[in-house]
């Protein structure tokens, strides 16, 4: 897999083979500042095997106290989500975010913090290989796609990369917890999730089924 990022020297993670050896190895990051104002580092979960992977953009409060992804409110959300798509977040799919320790206040993370952050992401990506990737809000669109992206523009579009010569589908839409804040947008995420079920059929399971078939 061609680099997506330039990591630091004392960061290369090329020899790492296994998620759970990198998991391991991020445990003592200090890459940058977030790790000194939190609990510790949210690295990930769900099935290493998935072909499908959500990406976020960091932890927040209750994913700083347990040391797993999406579990507040906003994770519960996405798991009806994922459940309305027939997908179980421990066997369907592998869940990450962009920066892997909580931003003071649950603030946007910094350029210089997701920057930072980078050499982690390339190398789960790597080793996770996906076939789909889904990137939940405007911090992972403008992180793995495109600095200028706008989720209100580019959701539910679908952008093909090439990556170690594998093909991956990725496709923005908002966040759960932009749902929570206007539940307008339930709408429209939908509509981008039924998508990700044709997809998943198309390049993961023709067998996949969801409850609204």
């Amino acid at each position: 897999m061609p680099s997506l990022f330039k990591p630091e020297p004392e960061w290369d993670l090329a020899q790492i083979t296994s998620i759970a050896k990198l998991a391991e190895k991020v445990k003592n990051c200090n890459l940058c500042g977030l790790r000194s104002g939190c609990r510790g580092v949210v690295f990930g979960e769900g099935n290493p095997a998935a072909k499908l992977v959500l990406c976020g953009e960091g932890p927040g409060a209750d994913e700083d106290v347990q040391g797993r992804p999406f579990v507040g409110r906003a994770g519960r959300l996405l798991d009806k989500i994922l459940a309305a798509c027939n997908f179980d977040r421990f066997q369907h799919v592998y869940i990450l975010n962009v920066v892997k320790c909580r931003p003071p206040g649950n603030r946007i993370p910094t350029e210089a913090e997701t920057k930072a952050c980078r050499v982690i992401l390339e190398a789960q990506l790597r080793l996770l290989q996906p076939r789909i990737m889904i990137l939940l809000g405007a911090t992972a669109l403008q992180t793995l796609i495109s600095p200028q992206g706008r989720i209100t523009r580019d959701r539910g579009i679908w952008v093909e990369k090439n990556w170690g010569g594998s093909n991956i589908f990725i496709m923005p839409t908002y966040h759960p917890a932009a749902l929570l804040r206007n539940p307008a947008l339930k709408k429209d995420t939908w509509t981008d999730f039924k998508q990700v079920v044709k997809k998943y059929r198309e390049l993961v399971d023709p067998r996949h089924h969801s409850p609204y078939d």
